[in-house]
């Protein structure tokens, strides 16, 4: 096997909740905030869901500008993506509390200036809440939310058979830095080329979503992701070059102001046998110190009210540096 995809497995256990359809209509199985080191993703497979009356009961739980906005969304395909994005957001997030059960629906949110959702708490309602943060992400056939305690974070979501049309050194030099360039240069192999594009793509949007910024006004060429192997007196390695299992996943800046970009922590995962996911956490200090220490990540799959499957083993493998 490639160097590039040796992995590091999780133990699996499998937890299935209340598979029957007739199910659906009892409260979410409630489920302990993630520490400070770990990160939850949750899941969801759209072709897993095929229940019409299902969806119909998840449309009862969005507000009114989300099924506005649901409506509006052409093709049934991608209305039912939207759908189950926002009801995966709000059924995660109401699993955390701990002040009494809380209904989906009744959640708020807003958005930064940039666009990235955020929760919007009342605590009249409420009472102290828990400082969650979330990100979401999705393809055509997967959509993951993350969730973090007291650390913002952003997830990014690409098929690993996604085709690119362009030559992909060309395609590159329009977006990344020149260093991420030589890089995918210097990988012979056009398979393992374009999976390290992909990989490298999918990190740098988890970045800019962590920062809660898009993509204009962080361009991909403005920082360079790349790997460190943390037993090598911290020194920063190509991309292609990450074989050992401490690699450390790294952002600079292409301006050599790398102060504010220390405290982000990269995981890169293989997610359902079908795509690459990028998670990147803005870092506790108090945490591991100066020492390298890998987030430690808790994959669910689930079908929102029916079925919730804890999958860390077989579905969400955490790969060794990229």
């Amino acid at each position: 096997m490639n160097p590039l995809l040796r992995s590091a497995m999780i133990p699996m256990n499998t937890l299935c909740f209340q598979r029957n359809f007739a199910a659906c209509s009892r409260a979410l199985v409630p489920v302990q905030l993630p520490s400070r080191s770990e990160t939850h993703l949750w899941y969801v497979v759209p072709d897993e869901v095929k229940s019409a009356s299902l969806l119909g009961q998840y449309s009862k739980i969005l507000s009114p500008c989300e099924k506005e906005y649901i409506s509006c969304v052409r093709g049934e395909r991608l209305k039912k993506t939207a759908l189950l994005a926002r009801v995966l957001v709000r059924t995660t997030i109401a699993r955390y509390q701990t002040n009494g059960q809380v209904d989906p629906s009744s959640l708020k949110f807003r958005k930064n200036i940039h666009g990235k959702p955020e929760l919007e708490w009342d605590e009249n309602d409420h009472g102290s809440p828990p400082p969650i943060h979330f990100n979401i992400s999705h393809t055509a056939s997967l959509i993951a939310c993350g969730v973090t305690v007291n650390s913002p974070i952003g997830i990014d979501l690409e098929e690993k058979d996604r085709k690119i049309k362009n030559n992909i050194v060309s395609f590159a030099r329009r977006y990344f830095t020149a260093h991420e360039v030589e890089m995918l240069s210097s990988i012979p192999d056009p398979e393992t080329q374009r999976q390290h594009f992909i990989k490298l793509w999918t990190l740098k949007e988890a970045y800019v979503k962590a920062l809660g910024k898009g993509f204009s006004a962080l361009p991909f060429s403005t920082f360079t992701i790349r790997s460190r192997n943390s037993s090598r007196n911290c020194q920063s390695r190509d991309l292609s070059d990450s074989s050992s299992s401490d690699a450390e996943i790294v952002v600079e800046s292409v301006d050599g102001s790398s102060s504010l970009m220390n405290s982000w922590q990269f995981t890169l995962l293989e997610l359902a046998g079908t795509h690459f996911a990028a998670i990147c956490v803005e870092s506790d200090g108090s945490i591991g110190g100066r020492v390298f220490t890998p987030r430690k990540v808790t994959a669910r799959k689930t079908i929102p009210f029916v079925e919730d499957e804890f999958h860390p083993g077989t579905d969400a493998v955490v790969l060794g540096g990229l």
